[in-house]
This record gives C-alpha cells, structure tokens and sequence, in this order.
C-alpha cells in the first residue's frame, strides 16, 4: 500500500487524487494521508511574515521523513527551491495552466467604483500595482472556497487566483478573466510529487508519472527563483514554455509597490536549457537586481 500524504484543502485532495488514480491504473494500491500544514492553521498573517520556509510542505516533509507517508504530493509553487535534507522531487505531472485569473466581485461594475482587489501573494500584489498603482490591495488567504467567501463579503473590486486551481475545482466561469500579461509564480500550475531519497523502490514506481516537458520547465523557474535567493518572501515570476524543440523563459523581479522592475525574456533551444534559470537571475542581479532584492529584504523585516 502506497501512502500518499497531502494537505486537506479540497484542491489539495483533488491534486492528491490525480496521482492515487494514476498509481491505481499502473496496478498500484494507494491510500491517502491528510495532513494539516501551518499555512492552512494561519489563514490571518500574510504568508511572507510567517517566518518560515515551506509553510505548506513543512509538516508532509516531517511525515515522508519519518516515514508516516511514502509521497507527498504538493502544488510545487508552494516547495522551497531547497528541499530538507533527504526528500527529493521525484516527479511533476503534466502541467496544468499557469496564468493567474482575475476573479470579480459578484456586483463589480468597474475599477473606478471599485479600486481594490484581494491577494495574499507580494508577486500578484507588485505585478497588479505596476499596472493599477492607485489600487489598494488587501490582504486575503485561506482555501479556494474561503477566498471566495471573503471577496463575495467584501467591498473588492475583484481577487486573483491561479487559473489551475479553479479549472481543477470546477470553479471557472464568465465573471473572472484570464491576466496574460502577469507573469506566473515558478512552477504554478505544476503539482510535484517528493519523496525520500533512500526509497528508490518508490521513486521506480512514481516515475512513469513524470511529464519530462513539465520538469525542465519547473527546473528552469526553480533555478531562477533560487538563484535571485527569492523563496516566497520577494515578488518573482517565472514562466517557461516549450514550443517547436525551443524554451520560450519570461521571468521578473518586482519591487513591493510594483515601481521598480527587472524583467528577462529570452529563448534557447532544450539542449542548451539546463542553465537558462540561473543564467537568466545572474543577468537580472548584475544588471542592479542585488539592489532591488536587498530593499525588498528590508522593508519586510
């Protein structure tokens, strides 16, 4: 019996699922093991003021280590780029959307009625700013459902959401919009499967799962979110994508008002994209970035 550990979120379990059912029709039986994290117990602070690293894969990485669980299955936007001693990313299903979606408010009529909008994320925040600098943006966490509740009880504008998520839910519909020109979080849409090293009879059995598309990409966004030393405390997007044997990489460092950005778009072919990442972050920070990530640093001590 495989036991694969989760968050509880209903999103969560439906990502969890994906992969039992996959395992199951590969002749595998499964079970899943719900696990509450630390980012769902506090929906109030702001993700980036939590303190710690992976507050939603803190307490799967601690099961999967003491051996509670054999996989964790996470949305890998939500693993650090450095993974606890032991645990490795084993596999990435086939990619999901990555945009963000601009969900409205039940009775929005426009912007000007409206200026404000709901996000937990500094990346959306920076990203909507830029576009909308006299907007307000108001802090807003919880599951999907919950940050539904709370834009249907407010005075928002709207809220963002990453497009995966509702499509996965059953939640898409006519009153939100698709923001094509913000550029996504590394690996969002991407559900990622992690699991001990020293287990390789495991690691065997999960790897007709992996998408190899889905995992250079993820590796692509990764590195470059390392590199710039991003974690979820600054706003970073990263978006790589594979078309006609070539990775098309857009990415960009945001200051916290949106003001200020450091954007790379760039294209190579797949044999030459295992360093684009790093080398994409590495161009950023000579080109002044190391200043702008230094303030970031400050301002949200």
């Amino acid at each position: 019996m495989i036991r694969i550990g989760t968050r509880k979120s209903a999103l969560a379990l439906w990502q969890a699922n994906q992969v039992k059912i996959q395992l199951e029709e590969l002749g595998h039986s499964c079970s899943l093991v719900p696990i509450e994290s630390s980012g769902d117990q506090n929906l109030t602070e702001p993700i980036y003021a939590m303190g710690i690293q992976g507050v939603f894969t803190k307490s799967l990485d601690q099961a999967l280590l003491s051996k509670k669980i054999d996989l964790a299955v996470h949305s890998l936007k939500d693993v650090p780029t450095v993974l606890p001693e032991g645990i490795e990313i084993v596999a990435c299903l086939k990619r999901g959307p990555a945009q963000d979606v601009i969900v409205y408010h039940p009775h929005f009529e426009n912007w000007e009625k409206s200026p404000s909008i709901g996000t937990g994320s500094l990346r959306r925040k920076a990203q909507w700013l830029r576009k909308h600098p006299h907007h307000r943006v108001e802090n807003l966490r919880g599951n999907l459902q919950k940050r539904f509740e709370k834009l249907e009880s407010s005075q928002w504008g709207g809220a963002v959401f990453a497009q995966a998520g509702l499509e996965r839910l059953g939640l898409m519909n006519t009153n939100m919009a698709v923001l094509d020109w913000m550029i996504p979080a590394p690996a969002q849409g991407i559900i990622g499967v992690a699991a001990r090293i020293e287990n390789r009879e495991i690691k065997d059995l999960i790897r007709p799962l992996n998408c190899d598309n889905t995992t250079l990409c993820a590796r692509v966004e990764r590195s470059f979110l390392n590199t710039l030393e991003g974690g979820c405390t600054a706003p970073i997007g990263a978006h790589a994508r594979i078309e006609n044997n070539t990775i098309h990489f857009h990415a960009g460092l945001f200051s916290l008002d949106g003001s200020q950005v450091f954007e790379h778009k760039s294209e190579t072919k797949l044999v030459h994209a295992t360093a684009l990442g790093k080398n994409s972050a590495l161009q950023l920070l000579q080109e002044g970035a190391t200043q702008l990530m230094q303030i970031i640093k400050a301002e949200l001590k």
